[in-house]
């Protein structure tokens, strides 16, 4: 084995090893290079950036800079937070700041919908498969949930007693639509060895364009000048109880989002179910002789999936839009991320799911403050998001390559062979 090649090996086998504690010291610290990498990057565009007056000057030097990294970094946290820091004033928090405000309220919002779009592709990730058709499946779980609570909703009383039928309702109707559909691929895969990246890809327009031609020729509101269904009765929503209404967020689905993280991690890891879709995703040929059928376990891992992808779109209706839009958030996208962030454990998709949530609510806050390019912004977002994922990412890979248990023994002189 070559120098490289056994110094790749140890750092993957490294990698591996780490315990849960240790990993998520490892992506800290990936943060805060990724802010400090992300800094540099701002003082050099801001080099080749003509401004009439420095917003930054490198300490003990005359060299200026059009973009201040600081300001940028703390308009992006503000952003997200609700401006608890305060810029140019004496002190660093305001006194004044509550958690309750509408920013704050938006970043929860983001993070409660890649929670569930989060575990749907790390659900899929245990069972050994690439799942890439969430957004599909959101799409479906969306329009079913739309679809359903309308049709219902003059068959039942108006007010709280309507919309405690209409909302369990509508969740029902988005995982089930979501389920059948991640269905779809978990049967192609198993049962004619279709490869469930390609599938679900090309399920994700095959859902993006049916919702659009059906909504578009059958069920779109009149009165709308975009495409998209009637909207759906004001008490059937998901309504915010202490952050204001304006920002979409409901407090009851953020609690749904953490009982589905214990229910799965639950599921996962104490039930004979779970114990079937981790081993099938570890050493598939082991566990199919161990008793596990794999073909049904496919099929139950990808449905399983496409009902919390559906859930994610049934809580964007019910949340946010209050119907169904052709503008469909690419929610389903970065649940792969957030998985990957989250090492597909449940327990990790919160955090993960919170710090897209993040990135998201000051993006716009330094877009609205400042004249720093979208561009930037968009650089700084991913730049974090990959520094934070790559450590994760190396060590998914490397599960799959290294073996922990083998003992590499020097050859030993006088011909005799290793055992």
């Amino acid at each position: 084995m070559s120098g490289l090649k056994k110094r790749g090996k140890d750092v993957l086998r490294w990698l591996v090893a780490r315990s849960g504690f240790e990993r998520a010291i490892i992506s800290l610290a990936s943060l805060v290079f990724a802010i400090f990498v992300g800094a540099l990057i701002i003082l050099v565009s801001g080099r080749f950036t003509t401004c009439s007056t420095a917003a930054f000057y490198l300490p003990f030097t005359s060299i200026g800079f059009c973009y201040d990294p600081i300001q940028i970094y703390l308009l992006l946290f503000n952003g997200a937070l609700g401006s608890p820091f305060l810029l140019g004033e004496p002190g660093l928090l305001d006194p004044e700041w509550s958690i309750f405000n509408f920013r704050f309220g938006f970043t929860l919002k983001e993070t409660t919908l890649l929670v569930f779009t989060g575990l749907s592709v790390a659900v899929a990730f245990r069972a050994g498969l690439f799942n890439i058709g969430t957004q599909g499946q959101l799409v479906v779980g969306a329009l079913t949930t739309a679809l359903t609570v309308i049709f219902v909703a003059p068959f039942v009383p108006e007010g709280t007693i309507g919309g405690l039928i209409l909302v369990p309702l509508g969740i029902i109707a988005g995982a089930v639509g979501g389920g059948v559909y991640g269905a779809i691929p978990g049967a192609l895969k198993a049962y004619a060895d279709a490869n469930e990246v390609i599938t679900t890809i090309m399920l994700n327009f095959i859902a993006a364009n049916i919702a659009f031609v059906l909504v578009s020729g059958v069920f779109r509101d009149p009165s709308s000048s975009v495409v998209a269904t009637e909207r759906i009765p004001e008490y059937a929503r998901l309504p915010a109880v202490i952050f204001p209404a304006a920002s979409d967020f409901a407090e009851i689905a953020l609690i749904g989002g953490l009982l589905g993280i214990a229910g799965l991690y639950y599921l996962l890891e104490y039930t004979s179910i779970g114990y079937d879709i981790r081993t099938s995703g570890v050493q598939p040929e082991a566990a199919e002789y161990g008793g596990v059928n794999a073909k049904r376990t496919t099929v139950l891992a990808m449905t399983l999936s496409g009902a919390l992808g559906g859930i994610g779109g049934a809580m964007w209706v019910l949340m946010e839009t209050a119907r169904w839009e052709s503008s469909v958030p690419a929610l389903g996208f970065d649940g792969i991320t957030v998985s990957i962030l989250a090492g597909n454990n449940p327990l990790g998709v919160l955090p993960a799911a919170f710090l897209f949530g993040v990135l998201k609510g000051g993006a716009l806050e330094v877009a609205f403050q400042t004249d720093v390019p979208s561009d930037l912004v968009g650089v700084l977002r991913g730049l974090i998001i990959l520094f934070v994922a790559m450590p994760e990412f190396f060590r998914m890979i490397g599960s799959h390559f290294v073996d922990l248990s083998e003992d590499e023994i020097p050859a030993q002189s006088g011909g005799e062979d290793n055992a």
